[in-house]
């Protein structure tokens, strides 16, 4: 089933609704949506795992990831429980839309090792000297400090964060408008970039209000924490509130694909 996708232009305070609708479909299914965001990062620790090939599949199943959550949100709305058949569902439909979902899932993970080895390029590969000293000799504090004052990790990391923003400005929405929209390769990926680049204020207040928030829960809870004299619980606490907002930020996914197209809104949670 195809369905038609047009590109709409969205006021920039759609950014802070995309959030809150996120958090309102997490609400609905806190357990199963979590149970999905926990399976992958499962899967992504298991592939990590392989030699050679492990970072390749775990860079390519993260369109899926999104795409997958989407599917989730799409079957929250619905009143229904999204299972792991979600991440599936996108090889389902025609072959030519598996072959676009599975060029764009190869196309990125290649893409990324590109950006990797560009970064460490750029840095020398100071990078990956700091973290092999971080895993081996955490105790020589002297070394690790020496490591970390290298001012080429500023450029590498400039390099990382820089390109790999970029990247998913074409990816955004590409397996969406693929699954949904029946569009090639190209087609999604110009789409996607249209699509932000026409919505960029929302996308940038986006983008600002989940810094900002993680900022806040981090500061907050460290903060907690450190005045109870539970230091060593923090990291804990993070990781799992963590878990809460990665789920949330996926779901809210969703909203911004059906706001930047507009192929069907819940009038209930995008409600202006």
């Amino acid at each position: 089933m195809t369905m038609q996708l047009h590109l709409q232009d969205v006021p920039a305070r759609n950014g802070r609704l995309w959030i809150r609708h996120g958090f309102k479909v997490f609400q609905r299914q806190p357990l199963a949506l979590s149970g999905l965001f926990g399976l992958f990062l499962f899967f992504g620790f298991v592939a990590m795992l392989l030699p050679g090939v492990g970072p390749l599949l775990t860079f390519a199943s993260l369109p899926l990831l999104s795409l997958g959550f989407m599917l989730a949100t799409h079957l929250v709305l619905q009143k229904k429980a999204p299972t792991a058949a979600v991440f599936a569902a996108p090889f389902k439909l025609t072959p030519e839309r598996r072959r676009s979902q599975l060029l764009l899932c190869v196309s990125y993970a290649l893409a990324v090792v590109f950006i990797s080895w560009l970064a460490d390029w750029v840095d020398g590969g100071s990078t990956r000297e700091l973290q092999k000293l971080i895993a081996e000799n955490a105790d020589n504090s002297d070394a690790v400090t020496n490591a970390a004052t290298d001012p080429r990790l500023f450029w590498g990391m400039a390099t990382r964060l820089g390109l790999l923003a970029l990247l998913a400005v074409p990816y955004w929405h590409a397996p969406a408008l693929v699954h949904w929209g029946g569009q090639g390769v190209a087609q999604a990926l110009f789409s996607s970039t249209l699509a932000l680049w026409r919505n960029k204020a929302a996308f940038a207040l986006n983008a600002l209000l989940w810094g900002a928030l993680l900022m806040a829960v981090a500061g907050i809870i460290s903060l907690v924490f450190g005045l109870l004299g539970l230091a060593q619980v923090a990291p804990v606490a993070l990781m799992a509130v963590g878990l809460m907002l990665s789920t949330a930020f996926y779901a809210s996914l969703y909203f911004s694909f059906v706001d930047c197209f507009m192929f069907g809104a819940p009038q209930d949670l995008l409600d202006h």
